[in-house]
């Protein structure tokens, strides 16, 4: 029976736990034995008591849960201990952010552990119930709008009252993937009127789908502004001068901006300069959910809401899938659920076909090297 252990996160703010009591549950079923590290759900809201129901057993500490894992499930990746303490050939599920934490690629390589980044599940029809990537990025969008509208301080819809009418809040959406989606679809719920910009053709439906309306240069480089995994290419210098005059009389009239553009191996497109910024009325609010990734806004700090002099608030708020850590959890936990039906072969015996193409493209270590093409060099 091959041995699944969930560890507590160690990344500073990481509230999100790799399995709930549900996937325990289901995983125990499908003929796998999970160890739970004490404490690992607790910042989720998920107790030792509800894990040891589902069929978990709870170790003192990760060095135990790990001690005789095949499998490690995690958020982010393992902490350096954790990394020391795997078994060599131990298969690492995570989200590994293999682009920019080469010392974790390193640990697991000096581990000899065969880790898979879910962030390279490709998006392809039946890896869709795997992809962390949307799942987690589906509720950051929400709690993007959500906290724009606390830090806003204003209604969010129209009211007509005795006392006179408040008008509705003006949102304005940059980038419409499944973050920005969900951005427009709550700040529509909210009342908001709602505008969004993306350079990929194919959203301009999808936006005005949500009772939004879009806004790009429309021109032949938009046109073919997608890959063929639906992500956004890297627009030339000449397409960015035109969006941003397009965009910029628009920004000055918003309440909140929301960014959510994110190229996968790259920083963060800037998409709103400091000027644009300056253009903003006092008491608007800029929501940057690709903070981490350097940011798409100028001005924009890592961990913080920065104030600018005409009253502008910038929120730089990381990792807000885990500022709504339960639902956050289960929902990946789901996506790592379905990952480990491609661990076991047909009699349920753990031996992952190294040639199926979602482990494939999801590989990144192995043998003690590093294997994925985006990552040589």
């Amino acid at each position: 029976m091959a041995v699944i252990a969930v560890c507590r996160e160690h990344a500073p703010g990481e509230t999100r736990v790799a399995a709930v009591p549900e996937t325990v549950r289901k995983l125990s079923a499908a003929g796998f034995s999970v160890v739970v590290e004490s404490g690992a759900g607790t910042a989720a809201t998920y107790p030792d008591a509800d894990y040891q129901a589902a069929g978990a057993t709870i170790a003192k500490s990760a060095k135990d849960a790990v001690a005789k894992a095949d499998i490690l499930f995690k958020v982010r990746g393992p902490s350096p201990e954790e990394s020391a303490a795997l078994k060599p050939g131990t298969l690492v599920v995570a989200l590994l952010n293999p682009h920019q934490d080469k010392a974790t690629l390193a640990a697991l390589n000096k581990a000899k552990a065969t880790a898979f980044a879910m962030e390279f599940v490709p998006r392809i029809t039946r890896a869709q119930v795997m992809d962390a990537l949307s799942s987690q990025a589906n509720l950051a969008g929400y709690r993007a709008v959500i906290e724009g509208a606390e830090a806003y301080g204003k209604a969010m819809p129209m009211m007509m009252t005795a006392a006179g009418t408040v008008a509705a809040a003006k949102v304005f959406v940059m980038g419409v993937g499944v973050a920005g989606l969900q951005a427009i679809a709550t700040a529509r719920r909210l009342g908001a009127v709602v505008t969004a910009t993306d350079v990929r053709p194919a959203t301009k439906e999808q936006v005005e789908s949500l009772g939004a309306k879009f806004l790009a240069v429309e021109d032949e480089e938009f046109k073919n502004a997608q890959t063929a995994g639906g992500y956004a290419k890297e627009m030339s210098a000449e397409y960015q001068a035109k969006q941003a005059e397009l965009v910029s009389s628009h920004i000055a009239k918003q309440d909140i901006v929301i960014t959510t553009a994110l190229i996968p191996g790259r920083p963060a497109p800037r998409l709103v300069t400091a000027a644009q910024v300056a253009s903003m009325k006092p008491g608007s609010v800029i929501v940057d959910l690709a903070v981490e990734q350097g940011g798409n806004v100028e001005g924009a700090k890592l961990g913080e809401v920065a104030e600018t002099a005409n009253g502008v608030k910038i929120l730089g708020r990381p990792n807000l899938p885990g500022r709504i850590a339960a639902d956050a959890s289960a929902l990946y936990a789901r996506n790592l659920l379905a990952f480990a039906g491609l661990l076991l072969d047909k009699e349920g015996k753990l031996a992952p076909d190294y040639e199926d193409e979602i482990l494939k493209a999801a590989l990144v270590t192995r043998d003690g090297g590093t294997v994925h093409p985006q990552l040589q060099g």
